[in-house]
């Protein structure tokens, strides 16, 4: 009759399983932060952009109408000289 071989400690651990993602995927996303965040800055330049425009146009349209509405109360036009628009 023979004896069975003794166990060791470690042979009734399971076996460790294996890495699902290599070393190597993690470091491909090291950038993403950082190209986020510069696509977000210029999305807020262009609107930053497009709001000055706006408001560009917006408030030489209203110096416009105030010089206008300036010129009909004194009857006389920015520059100085009278008022030849009608009111």
């Amino acid at each position: 009759m023979t004896n069975p071989p003794p166990s060791s400690p470690t042979s009734t651990c399971p076996p460790r399983p294996a890495p699902t993602a290599p070393i190597s995927t993690r470091s491909d996303e090291r950038g993403e932060g950082v190209i986020s965040a510069a696509i977000a800055v210029l999305v807020m330049a262009f609107l930053g952009v497009a709001m000055w425009i706006a408001f560009s146009g917006t408030l030489s349209t209203a110096v416009k109408h105030v010089n206008n509405q300036v010129s009909c109360v004194t009857g006389v036009s920015p520059g100085g000289s009278p008022s030849s628009r009608g009111c």
